[in-house]
């Protein structure tokens, strides 16, 4: 909490000349393309990484599709993790975020500005709609940006909870590559009343293919996709984070 009012305080100036902008980009997608919007977010995440102290080390970026839509499956620490997926990516990124988090001040310019979703977890048709859409732009060559966890756990571990089966439903209907993101340490990112230099890193892995999650079910693909970001945990850092703590769940930021 202490890094994430520090940096507030610090950037109370590009949060002024930020919001309106953000606003502005959002509101004319006619005079403004999504390159554009992903370029502003990416400018504008550098600057609070680095009033922030938080270092990112990306991997994997050559496994990501140059062309095509696909959907990118991360685990959850964090409220930085979307900030940091999205400004590793080359091409423009959509989220899917939880609606009430996105109603917060700079989320919810975030989310306008990315042209993400706001998923409504208290409306069963909303959600249905919602990932509907999110299928229909994933077949049509767009990048989406899912958090299968639906929340984080707070702690001072990499652990996991429970990966959401139905969450994988959009790629497997979109017939689109399902590309696996382990994060590591961002769990510290805001985690702690520490302004010390926090080191995280990406992990892009190896993207799965239609033709290898035929016939799965999108249950059987959730636990594929947990298992390689969990193998990959444990080979970077020695920590098994199955199985999962589900009592500490927090609400995801996205």
């Amino acid at each position: 909490m202490l890094r994430l009012i520090y940096v507030i305080i610090m950037r109370i100036g590009s949060i002024i000349h930020f919001v309106p902008k953000m606003r502005k980009y959002a509101r004319h997608p006619e005079r403004y393309s999504e390159e554009d919007c992903h370029e502003l977010a990416r400018i504008m995440i550098r600057k609070v990484a680095k009033t922030a102290r938080i270092h990112a080390s990306v991997y994997g970026t050559e496994h990501l599709p140059s062309e095509g839509g696909y959907v990118l499956f991360s685990n959850h620490q964090s409220k930085f993790d979307a900030l940091s997926i999205t400004d590793a990516m080359e091409r423009p990124c959509r989220v899917l975020m939880d609606l009430k988090r996105s109603k917060m001040p700079l989320a919810n310019e975030y989310v306008a500005l990315v042209r993400g979703k706001r998923l409504d977890r208290s409306n069963l048709r909303q959600q249905v709609t919602c990932f509907r859409e999110i299928t229909e732009e994933v077949a049509g060559g767009k990048v989406y940006l899912i958090f299968p966890e639906g929340g984080y756990v707070k702690g001072q571990t990499n652990v996991m909870q429970e990966f959401h089966g139905g969450s994988f439903r959009t790629a497997m209907k979109a017939q689109a590559p399902v590309v696996p993101v382990a994060l590591v340490d961002f769990y510290k990112t805001f985690g702690r009343n520490s302004l010390r230099r926090v080191d995280t890193a990406v992990y892009f892995l190896p993207p799965i293919l239609p033709e290898e999650y035929e016939g799965m079910t999108t249950l059987s693909l959730a636990r594929l996709v947990q298992g390689r970001i969990a193998q990959k945990i444990k080979d970077v850092t020695g920590e098994d984070v199955l199985p999962v703590c589900p009592e500490k769940k927090e609400t995801a930021i996205a």
